[in-house]
């Protein structure tokens, strides 16, 4: 079992900035590759942004390239997202996600455990 906690989610205008954090315990953190995914109301939970087990390789969504970082200290157990020149279609909930073995991926059913996820509001 892995157990995931995100945080650092809240209220921000647009343009502005916020780090996410996902805290994860219970197995060893560098066998998992670690992704976001978000959820707005009334849609489906996407993916955001992934990362392997030793940070060298990422993907992101088209709509976030160039504004979000995902990265990782396996040392502290924690992935972070960093959300820069954020835009209200940003708002949702944020899941962070774990997948074991390492390879980072995409699909949502690819990832084995899902954490309580942490809002993002963007206002206009």
């Amino acid at each position: 079992q892995v157990q995931l906690v995100e945080s650092g989610g809240g209220l921000v205008q647009a343009g502005g900035s916020l780090r996410l954090s996902c805290a994860a315990s219970g197995r060893t953190f560098s066998y998992y590759a670690m992704g976001w995914f978000r959820q707005a109301p009334g849609k489906e939970r996407e993916f955001v942004a992934a990362i392997s087990w030793g940070g060298g390789t990422t993907y992101y969504a088209d709509s976030v390239k160039g504004r979000f970082t995902i990265s990782r200290d396996n040392a502290k157990n924690t992935v972070y997202l960093q959300m820069n020149s954020l835009k209200p279609e940003d708002t949702a909930n944020y899941y962070c996600a774990a997948k074991y073995g390492g390879v980072a991926a995409v699909r949502r059913g690819d990832y084995d455990y899902w954490g309580q996820g942490t809002q993002v509001t963007v206002s206009s």
